[in-house]
């Protein structure tokens, strides 16, 4: 078999196994079907996801049914303004052995799982939310002087309302930025929402079989990283990236209007890895354009920080970055 041929047929099992998951998801999830290729995504990536929208349109449920489709360790914090860091990442505590001798032990906290739901993370002071920075980083934690390597994979899922409520702290962007995805959850349509009153009022209950386990989520995310990037789609991304840098080299009009603070390198290395999804589950071991500009919002809209004139004539980050998607040329002058 020729590489070629192993490539081909590797890309055809990762769509049908990505398939086999969504389907699982789907059996409890009515509709939202870019919601879902958005977290399933971030899973075939190694990368985390935010997932705001306004209570009751079924982020937490979407989280918990992958879970229940992955032999992975599972753990809910639900963030509370009270909800200290030690709560989170666990702590030293003093115990006593058989001989009366005591000592101190590392009590792990939910952190120490492989799919962690931090459920309303912006109701949690920025103390308790940057206690998570390394954890999401580097896959480790830090406590009293030793360091804790997590379990792989190891994914954050988090939810938060954007309405803005008594007892809610803004997301710091240096936690922010360290989000594979954030990905807006909007209401569902007629057909779907007729759908979720026949399942959840008739008594059913649907529960997904697992599918999946860590292993082999871990061979898929190393496929994904074997998809081909050429250079010039390479190059679009990072021009992408760099025009939201206001009063650079590549800064486009719009950011030097409306953006105070650009995108990261974070910002084009998740617009490559999500592309090289959308390559794969279209059948090709490279990427195009296309894939770019379908995965450029959901990776973009939390690393722009918008200026006041943005903020008074009521811009959103997605129209910030629609209208670079439209401006920055595909080849380069």
């Amino acid at each position: 078999m020729s590489i070629a041929e192993s490539m081909e047929r590797r890309a055809r099992q990762f769509v049908d196994r990505y398939a086999a998951v969504r389907e699982q998801v789907q059996r409890v999830i009515v509709g939202h079907d870019e919601i879902v290729h958005g977290v399933l995504t971030c899973l075939f990536t190694g990368g985390h996801c935010l997932l705001e929208g306004v209570p009751g349109l079924g982020k937490t449920l979407l989280v918990r049914t992958l879970a229940q489709t992955l032999s992975l360790d599972f753990n809910r914090v639900q963030f509370t303004p009270d909800l200290m860091p030690a709560d989170i990442l666990g702590t030293n505590m003093v115990m006593e052995s058989p001989d009366g001798k005591r000592f101190f032990e590392f009590q792990r906290g939910p952190i120490f799982t492989q799919i962690c739901l931090a459920d309303e993370i912006n109701r949690a002071t920025p103390k308790t939310q940057s206690a998570m920075l390394e954890t999401m980083q580097e896959g480790a934690i830090t406590a009293a002087g030793t360091r804790y390597v997590l379990k792989k994979p190891f994914l954050v899922m988090a939810t938060q309302n954007p309405i803005e409520q008594e007892g809610t702290y803004p997301l710091p962007e240096a936690q922010l930025d360290r989000f594979f995805f954030k990905l807006l959850v909007g209401y569902s349509g007629r057909k779907e929402l007729a759908a979720i009153v026949d399942r959840t009022t008739r008594g059913e209950v649907v529960e997904p079989a697992k599918v999946m386990d860590g292993k082999e989520i871990l061979e898929w995310q190393a496929l994904v990283r074997e998809v081909i990037l050429a250079s010039h789609v390479q190059d679009y991304i990072v021009r992408l990236v760099l025009a939201t840098h206001p009063q650079g080299e590549f800064a486009a009009a719009i950011a030097n209007q409306y953006v105070r603070w650009g995108a990261s390198p974070r910002g084009a290395q998740t617009v490559a890895l999500a592309s090289k999804v959308r390559a794969l589950l279209d059948g090709r071991y490279n990427v195009s354009f296309e894939d770019v500009h379908r995965t450029y919002l959901p990776a973009m809209r939390h690393r722009i920080i918008l200026n006041f004139e943005a903020q008074a004539e009521g811009i959103e980050p997605d129209t910030v970055l629609l209208k670079l998607l439209e401006d920055v040329p595909q080849k380069a002058e």
